[in-house]
């Protein structure tokens, strides 16, 4: 184990400024009954988990794991080995797959358990969301293949997201749009989304993805859009065929660009990242559909009712599979390791300076 815990946070306020704080040794923190302690062995650190800081307010992110007032532990999604344990069913040395802080360990309250999954019930965790509760025992798992063992945090919960919308969008028949409109096509969770949208030719909508000049070749290479576009050629596209736009972006001189271009016509607008999160956010009304924001674990908790968990989980696991095979040619994984190699990390993803051929898997 590490000779003191370690934790990374940011300064809700600004989140520019971070820092490093030390705790105290692993061995030196109280168990309660029941309760487990991990060391985070590795996580991916994405565009999403800027939104997760950017959003921790309004969406509850910073209340999984708080930190000093005025400061905030980004979740992450990555992997952890149990090294102390107080429970009866999770046995030291077991690894666990799941959402974590950006921190060398993490006590939790395990709940719920089965053969394949728990439930983190920790007292601050008790009433989120379980979607974001729920970890995946490794030892039995069979729903992602070893191979995949690095790309599986990167892609995995953005898929999941993405295949969440997808499902959503089908559902609601597209409302009607002929075209699907995507902002900052080259965001994973954006790509993934194009993905499935491309599984639906020629039936359903017209996938176009919309990008900056430095990411339109890569947009382009990815093969499931059927155009891509830098966002100066937004007046290019034909506003007399009915559209729905995704925003995985959040800049909001984008978003009105593209519903000053549709009118009436722009008949569904979905918010679902902030990969710039800088930018102007909308303001005052814009004409056609009223954004509105996607918020995943609702359809996810609709189609548990509709299919069960089970069901739910294999549709959603042969999907990813599917997607998994082609995304791994796509991304160029990146290792880094230690205090200074994530907060540089941290640095260029605010920045906006990262390749989006690019996944970092991170570890202290």
């Amino acid at each position: 184990m590490t000779a003191t815990t370690q934790d990374f946070i940011v300064n809700r306020a600004d989140l520019s400024k971070s820092k490093w704080v030390s705790g105290p040794a692993p061995e030196d923190i109280a168990l309660d009954e029941g309760q487990v302690l991990v060391e985070i062995e590795k996580f991916a650190f994405t565009a999403n988990n800027i939104t997760y800081a950017v959003a921790g307010d309004m969406l509850n992110y910073w209340s999984f794991f708080p930190a000093d007032a005025g400061w905030g532990r980004i979740p992450v999604w990555g992997y952890a080995t149990v090294v102390r344990s107080r429970s009866k069913e999770i046995a030291e040395g077991e690894r666990l797959y799941g959402y974590f802080p950006m921190s060398s360990h993490l006590v939790m309250q395990p709940e719920n358990v089965t053969p394949g999954s728990l439930l983190d019930l920790y007292k601050q965790r008790r009433e989120l969301h379980p979607v974001y509760n729920t970890y995946t025992r490794l030892k039995t798992d069979k729903a992602s293949p070893p191979a995949l063992d690095d790309l599986r945090p990167i892609l995995n919960p953005l898929y999941t997201t993405s295949f969440l919308i997808d499902d959503w969008l089908a559902d609601n028949n597209f409302f009607g749009a002929k075209q699907a409109v995507l902002l900052s096509a080259s965001s994973k969770t954006g790509f993934g989304l194009a993905f499935n949208l491309s599984l639906r030719r020629p039936q359903g909508p017209e996938v176009v993805g919309l990008t900056s000049a430095g990411n339109l070749a890569f947009v382009e290479s990815l093969g499931c859009y059927d155009r891509a576009l830098t966002y100066d050629k937004i007046s290019t596209l034909d506003a007399s065929k009915p559209a729905l736009v995704v925003d995985f972006a959040g800049n909001g001189e984008v978003l009105a660009a593209v519903h000053n271009h549709f009118g009436s016509n722009l008949v569904e607008s979905t918010q679902v990242g902030l990969s710039h999160w800088d930018a102007p956010r909308v303001s005052g009304a814009l004409p056609g559909a009223k954004p509105h924001l996607f918020f995943a674990p609702d359809q996810a908790r609709k189609r548990m009712e509709e299919w069960g968990k089970a069901g739910f989980d294999a549709k959603l696991g042969e999907s990813w599979r599917a997607f998994a095979a082609k995304a791994q040619t796509w991304v160029k994984l990146e290792r880094g390791k230690g205090p200074d190699a994530i907060g540089k990390v941290y640095s260029e993803m605010l920045a906006g300076k990262v390749d989006p051929a690019e996944a970092h898997i991170l570890a202290l």
